[in-house]
């Protein structure tokens, strides 16, 4: 096996069919395909769980013929609709993907071992086709009666490009045009009773289905876990039932494709076990990448098969000069995680270097400056404590409170139980968020923290601050123009650039961090506005792209950032510590 100087994999000596995902994943950690580092990691998991076989705490075994059988099926049965293909011969990376999901199994029942299954790579590797061929194999030779195989997408035309590609394939194979029985919107098995059948998140018959293998279709496009979880519930009677999900990047940075990536480098980083799912994830490694055509590889696998280098390379010198392009190749082609929009505040690789843990133990009668945005009484209402460090950073101690109403009517698709669940999130009985609430919350963490000064926006605060100050707090109101916010923001984001905003915190006497999951939703829900001077002014980003904890976060940091910042006696600025204040 060799690499050509273009970066494009040529094949030598390769060993049988059914020994091909582990060849793969050799090659790959010796360095002799060119790979990212999550796939390397992912080949190192799959070659580490192979010594791991017949040990007492682990009941999988690798079975490469089980493994081949989808892939000797796809090759010889199922042929691309588009282009002038005569037979679909998958790549290296697909025997892995494939005889990864299908060769794995419980070493006494024979059961498969991954239930989910991640597989993340830039557009046109040809997923759609072997999925496609993945669908007519599972639906007819997966030994299952009645089993329903959802094609999955956040809407039908996207669904249907994955459903209409599989009928394609039935309609030009005699032998599958022989077995199957295709409809408009299903494709029938008679013998076992199964069909594979488009479907979307807006699809009336979801809570019908009995599921046994699952292709959700780029789920980067996805905002919530509606469908998903659909899916997940209806297949309860199935022995081993699969959900794939295959995507590009994307720039719904909330949602669920960024929660099961983060996961994916977590379980294969072993920051935690997760035995049930697989992860492929192909991307390029570093920005600087972007302009070593021989690094692209990374997120394009089928490099040289079903894309061109030199064509590539072309598209890029255009694309790179208009800043929307540019964007878009870079998440679409590079696979790499980019600004949710022209005017998003944070980029999902900075806000992910804000991922520390503190002990809230640690803080015990440490000074704070407090922050709130009472916004509507029926809607968001977000609070906060926030603790300048001295080690330059700050750490932000938030919650939010949502009426009852809002919750049942659920229409915004806002996992509100999850986030309550965790303690991020108190859902309030009746109709709107009463402010006793808030003034409670804060002489609760008054007994644990000293609290100096509680900042707010006038707004609707007029009860609540002369209910604060009646107990002893201090307030400060802060404009919410300009000349007020501008500062704060800039620095807020200097903060966030350098890594340097905790959210995330233990709880005394836990075992596991409380990941402020709905912090970084209100963060990446901003996006700035300048005004005439160029003073930056957060917006949401939408309608329902909320911004409150941010809201009381920014009203905290106008006191904080002051505090941060102060002349010495020589009259020279540094950062003061919690001890100073």
């Amino acid at each position: 096996m060799t690499i050509s100087s273009t970066g494009i994999i040529q094949v030598l000596n390769k060993p049988s069919p059914d020994l091909l995902t582990t060849w793969y994943a050799e090659q790959v950690v010796k360095g002799k395909i060119i790979a990212g580092k999550d796939v390397v990691l992912a080949c190192k998991r799959h070659l580490k769980d192979l010594k791991r076989q017949g040990t007492d705490d682990f009941p999988w075994v690798f079975d490469g013929e089980k493994g081949h059988r989808p892939i000797r099926f796809i090759e010889k049965y199922c042929k691309p609709s588009k282009g002038n293909y005569k037979q679909l011969i998958l790549q290296g990376w697909q025997h892995f993907v494939i005889g990864s999901i299908f060769g794995w199994v419980h070493k006494d029942t024979e059961l498969r071992r991954f239930r989910e299954g991640l597989i993340f790579v830039a557009r046109k590797q040809g997923k759609t086709t072997v999925i496609s061929g993945a669908s007519i194999y599972g639906v007819s030779k997966d030994g299952e009666n009645g089993a329903d195989i959802p094609l999955l997408a956040n809407s039908m035309k996207q669904a249907r490009l994955l459903f209409d590609e599989a009928k394609a394939m039935v309609k030009a194979s005699p032998n599958l045009k022989k077995r199957f029985r295709s409809l408009r919107d299903a494709i029938h098995f008679d013998k076992t009773f199964s069909k594979i059948e488009p479907q979307a998140s807006d699809s009336e018959k979801l809570d019908g289905l009995n599921t046994h293998i699952a292709i959700f279709d780029e789920i980067h496009e996805y905002k919530d876990y509606k469908l998903i979880n659909v899916i997940k519930n209806s297949r309860g009677s199935r022995d081993q039932p699969l959900l794939i999900y295959i995507t590009t990047a994307g720039y719904q940075l909330d949602g669920p494709l960024v929660d099961y990536y983060e996961q994916g480098l977590d379980v294969l980083n072993e920051v935690y076990p997760d035995e049930r799912t697989f992860y492929y994830l192909a991307s390029l490694d570093d920005e600087k990448e972007f302009d070593q055509p021989e690094m692209w590889i990374k997120a394009n696998p089928n490099l040289g098969v079903s894309i061109k280098l030199e064509d590539m390379v072309e598209e890029w010198e255009k694309a790179k000069r208009v800043p929307a392009e540019r964007n878009d190749f870079i998440t679409k082609r590079f696979n790499f995680f980019v600004k949710a929009n022209e005017q998003s505040f944070l980029d999902y690789e900075t806000i992910k270097k804000n991922n520390k843990v503190i002990d809230l133990e640690t803080l015990k009668g440490a000074q704070c400056i407090g922050g709130f945005d009472l916004s509507d009484s029926e809607d968001f209402t977000s609070a906060c404590l926030e603790f300048p460090l001295d080690t330059g950073e700050v750490f932000v101690l938030s919650h939010t409170w949502i009426p009852e109403k809002k919750v049942i009517a659920d229409n915004e698709n806002i996992p509100y139980r999850e986030y309550a669940k965790d303690g991020l999130l108190t859902i309030i009985p009746g109709e709107y968020v009463k402010k006793e609430y808030i003034h409670d919350w804060f002489v609760e963490k008054s007994k644990e923290y000293a609290i100096e000064l509680i900042t707010y926006d006038p707004a609707k605060a007029f009860g609540l601050v002369k209910s604060l100050e009646s107990y002893g707090f201090k307030t400060e109101v802060v404009r919410q123009g300009a000349l007020t916010l501008g500062p704060a923001v800039d620095d807020v984001k200097e903060l966030f650039i350098d890594g340097k905003v905790i959210f995330n915190y233990k709880q005394p006497g836990s075992e596991e961090p409380t990941k402020n999951d709905l912090f970084r939703w209100y963060i990446n829900n901003v996006k700035i506005k300048p005004d005439s001077n160029r003073n930056n002014l957060p917006q949401k980003q939408g309608k329902y792209r909320k911004i409150d904890g941010f809201a009381a976060f920014l009203n905290s940091h106008t006191e904080v950032m002051k505090r941060m910042v102060e002349p010495k006696g020589s009259g020279t600025v540094g950062f003061i510590s919690i001890s100073d204040l």
